[in-house]
């Protein structure tokens, strides 16, 4: 499930809707916004049942809230039933950028 997919919301299973919102509720304690609308969050795969895997980038490499942003991942995700392992890889490729953000994130950040 890729971020369009996410963001939509549309066709989704019960399971990808689970992941979703879950996903939703990490917030970047630094602008105060979820991973999806912020477009942090590049893929999320189901590789075997209980097994997912979470393809992510940060605004920039250096970001030092790496850790804490991974690990509230793996606890919101955690708390869907069956889920047992949750790995987060980090990419930069694609790097992020301001296009990533969703309109919403636009408009909470006085871009729109």
């Amino acid at each position: 499930m890729d971020l369009e997919m996410m963001r939509q919301g549309r066709d989704l299973t019960e399971f990808q809707t689970q992941i979703v919102d879950q996903l939703s509720q990490v917030i970047d304690p630094e602008l105060g916004l979820d991973l999806i609308n912020l477009g942090l969050i590049y893929e999320v795969i189901e590789e075997a049942p209980g097994k997912l895997k979470v393809l992510m980038t940060l605004t920039t490499p250096m970001c030092p809230l790496a850790g804490v942003l991974i690990g509230d991942i793996q606890a919101a995700l955690g708390e869907i039933p069956g889920v047992e392992d949750i790995q987060v890889e980090l990419t930069f490729d694609p790097p992020w950028s301001l296009e990533k953000l969703s309109r919403y994130a636009k408009i909470a950040l006085g871009m729109l």
